[in-house]
C-alpha cells in the first residue's frame, strides 16, 4: 500500500478539514495537476502559438501513449481524446454501420450517457433493448438471455454510477468476442480505480470522462476502439483533424484517418488533456491494483456499517466498486435536507432518485479517503433531525 497521510498532505490538502465522498460526481484535482493546469492557463495568456506548436502538441502524444499504456491498447493510435463520455459514446454510435434490424443491449441503470446514444439509433431501424438490471448491474446472466442473431453490440458501465455493481467484464468480453458482438464499456467511474486490460477484457471500445475517476478536469476524457472496430467506422460527425489532409484547410478532403483518430473531436482542451498527464502519473504511482483495494475496502466498510444500523444498502457486496448506495429513509425533500445538513458539516456526498423517483444517498470514494471519513459521515447520519 502507499503512504495515505502522505498523499492526503500533499495531493489533497483540503481533506484536513473537508470530507468528500463523491467522486463519482466530481473528484477534486490533486495538486500535481492543478499546477500542470494553472501552468498551461499562464503559457496560453502569452504565447498561445509557440505554447501549442511546441509544448502542447508534443505533450498530446506523450499522454496518449501513457493512456495506451494505461488500459494495454495494441497501439496509441487506438485512443483518441474527447470532450466526455456522452460525446465518445456518440461518436461511436454515429460512427458504427449498423444495420436495420440490430439490436445493441444495456441494462435499466446506465447513466443517459451510456442509454440515450443506443436510443437515438432508432431513427436507423435499430433496437435498443434496455434489460432488468441483475445484482444491480449488467451481468454475463442478463447478456446471455437477451441476445440474439442480430445483437450488434452490448454497452455496459464498469461500475455502475447508481448501484455501485461493479461488471465482471472479463466474462462478458469474453462471451461478446466469441460471437462477434461488440463490447462498449463506459469506463468513467472505474477506470482511475482498477486495472483496465483492453485486450485481456475483449473490450471493442471504452469511452470515459476525465472528471471522475481519472482525478482530471471536466470536458476531457478518450475513446479506445480496437483498430478493426474502428477501421469499420463510418462517423457521420467529421471534424477537420479527423482526415487525411487536415492542414490543408480549402482541399475539403474527407479522407478519414486511421485508426481512433477518426473520431476526433476539433480543437482540443489543451489544458485539460495536459491534466491528464500528472493524474495519470499519480495513479500509477500508487498502483491501480492498490486503489481498487483501497476502495474497495472501504466500501466493505461502508456497508457494513450502514447494514448494522439497519440501513437498506442496494450496493451488492460480492460485485464492489468504490460507489455505495443506500436507500434514504426519507422522502426525496427531507432527503436533501439531509445533503444540508452533511455538508453544514463539511461532508459531502450526493443523492440520486431511481426509475421511481424513491431517494437514495451515495457515497463514492477515491485513494486518499479514509475509514475515519466513513466514520463522520455515520456520525452525521445520526445527528440529523428530520
Amino acid at each position: 500500500m502507499y503512504d495515505l497521510d502522505a498523499l492526503r498532505h500533499d495531493e489533497f490538502p483540503f481533506s484536513a478539514e473537508l470530507t468528500y465522498l463523491n467522486h463519482a460526481g466530481i473528484s477534486p484535482l490533486p495538486q500535481r495537476t492543478k499546477r500542470r493546469v494553472q501552468w498551461a492557463i499562464e503559457m496560453l495568456s502569452n504565447d498561445p502559438n509557440d505554447f501549442f506548436g511546441n509544448h502542447a502538441l508534443p505533450a498530446f502524444v506523450s499522454i496518449q501513449e501513457m493512456l495506451s499504456r494505461y488500459i494495454n491498447a495494441q497501439s496509441a493510435a487506438d485512443v483518441v481524446f474527447s470532450t466526455s463520455t456522452s460525446a465518445g459514446l456518440n461518436a461511436v454510435a454515429q460512427a458504427i454501420d449498423w444495420r436495420e434490424g440490430d439490436n445493441i443491449i444495456f441494462c435499466d441503470q446506465e447513466f443517459p450517457s451510456n442509454a440515450y446514444p443506443w436510443m437515438s439509433l432508432a431513427r436507423d431501424g435499430v433496437e435498443a433493448r434496455c434489460v432488468p438490471t441483475d445484482n444491480g448491474g449488467l451481468t454475463l446472466r442478463q447478456v446471455e438471455a437477451f441476445v440474439d442473431e442480430r445483437t450488434r453490440a452490448v454497452a455496459a458501465s464498469a461500475v455502475q454510477f447508481f448501484s455501485g455493481h461493479r461488471t465482471d467484464m472479463v466474462a462478458i468480453g469474453r462471451f461478446c468476442r466469441e460471437r462477434d458482438i461488440l463490447f462498449i464499456v463506459d469506463a468513467i467511474q472505474a477506470i482511475g480505480h482498477m486495472k483496465f486490460d483492453v485486450q485481456a477484457m475483449n473490450i471493442d471500445i471504452l469511452a470515459t470522462g476525465g472528471m471522475k475517476s481519472l482525478l482530471a478536469l471536466p470536458g476531457i476524457g478518450f475513446i479506445y476502439v480496437r483498430e478493426s472496430v474502428a477501421a469499420a467506422m463510418q462517423p457521420r460527425l467529421i471534424h477537420g483533424n479527423a482526415t487525411m489532409d487536415y492542414l490543408h484547410w480549402l482541399a475539403y478532403d474527407m479522407t478519414l484517418l486511421p485508426g481512433a483518430a477518426r473520431l476526433a473531436s476539433g480543437t482540443p482542451n489543451v489544458p485539460g488533456v495536459l491534466a491528464l498527464g500528472p493524474s495519470l502519473d499519480l495513479i500509477n504511482e500508487l498502483g491501480p491494483e492498490n486503489i481498487d483495494a483501497h476502495t474497495t475496502g472501504l466500501a466493505r466498510y461502508t456497508i457494513n456499517s450502514l447494514t448494522r444500523e439497519g440501513y437498506q444498502v442496494i450496493t451488492p457486496i460480492d460485485a464492489l466498486g468504490p460507489i455505495v448506495a443506500f436507500h434514504s429513509p426519507h422522502d426525496s425533500s427531507t432527503t436533501d435536507r439531509l445533503i444540508q445538513h452533511l455538508a453544514a458539516h463539511h461532508i459531502v456526498v450526493c443523492k440520486h432518485l431511481d426509475a421511481a423517483a424513491a431517494p437514495y444517498v451515495r457515497v463514492s470514494f477515491h485513494c486518499y479517503n479514509t475509514t475515519a471519513e466513513v466514520d463522520r459521515f455515520m456520525e452525521g447520519l445520526h445527528g440529523f433531525v428530520n
